[in-house]
């Protein structure tokens, strides 16, 4: 098994607080999969405006913590590290479907699985559960791109 604390996970996405959304990779196989975890806390930013009655997190963020684990499981795969000169971007998503709401106190449980690489586009197949429930699910694509300085 294996797994990547915060620091190792700080090396692979350039990604820091508020919007780094993965706090440990708990199980990963390089060109394959990547389990990871995110502990949703009351103090999260986007929960003031989301909703101040019924906190709830949003969708897209759901998608986003998905798309950060493809990211780790991309560089792992292609043996690199993000550089200053470019960035993993989200290119697409298709049938995202969101199951229950995230609320805080939920840890989130991100499964990624690469399911091809064309054109140095990553698809990959992603859910989230929260209680071995399902609350998110998409195909995800991202590729890494340079950066014109």
């Amino acid at each position: 098994m294996n797994s990547m604390d915060i620091h190792q996970v700080f090396q692979h996405l350039h990604h820091r607080y508020p919007f780094l959304l993965i706090d440990r990779v708990i199980d990963y196989k390089i060109g394959d999969y990547l389990i990871a975890i995110k502990n949703v806390t009351f103090n999260e930013p986007y929960f003031q405006g989301h909703f101040p009655h019924r906190p709830v997190m949003p969708g897209v963020l759901l998608i986003e913590t998905m798309a950060q684990a493809t990211g780790i499981l991309s560089f792992k795969t292609a043996e690199l590290q993000p550089e200053d000169d470019s960035l993993y971007y989200l290119v697409g998503v298709d049938k995202a479907r969101f199951k229950q709401p995230v609320e805080p106190g939920d840890q989130l449980l991100v499964e990624v699985k690469l399911t091809r690489v064309v054109r140095g586009i990553w698809k990959y197949t992603g859910t989230t559960k929260v209680a071995d429930k399902i609350v998110a699910s998409a195909d995800i694509m991202c590729m890494k791109r340079d950066i014109e300085n």
